[in-house]
């Protein structure tokens, strides 16, 4: 069982939602190798139609997708009160976003290709400061 300075990392559940197939195949087996639990959506509506929704502790979101937006999903999830920790990722860099989703309640901006040590302090983080789902 993988440890990290807050306790084993596999009862932690992140959902990673990005609607690149590549990218989120990557993510998980990156976040797997870590010892969290890791489930992937290929779509904002996906995630929200998910059972694992409940037990999300922190959702790994793209900035831009086809479809629903990684911002318009953080606004219908806080709208639902679902306000746990998010990590934005992007390829697209872009100031004003990354405000705008920070005011909001993201916990980090990730522009890729990120380190795994910086995606790694983030959920870290984010599980030490709100604990699991």
């Amino acid at each position: 069982m993988s440890l990290s300075l807050y306790g084993p990392r596999n009862s932690r559940l992140v959902s990673v939602v990005d609607d690149d197939e590549s990218v989120r195949r990557g993510l998980c087996n990156l976040l797997r190798s870590l010892g969290y639990e890791a489930r992937d959506f290929a779509s904002g509506q996906a995630f929200l139609q998910s059972p694992h929704l409940a037990r999300t502790g922190c959702l790994l979101l793209d900035v831009v997708m086809s479809g629903m937006s990684g911002p318009e999903l953080q606004r219908q999830l806080r709208a639902l009160g679902k306000n746990f920790p998010t990590i934005f990722i992007t390829a697209y860099v872009d100031a004003a976003t990354e405000e705008s989703v920070r005011r909001a309640g993201a916990i980090g901006f990730l522009c890729k290709p990120f380190s795994e040590d910086a995606l790694t302090v983030l959920i870290d983080s984010a599980f030490a400061e709100h604990g699991p789902a």
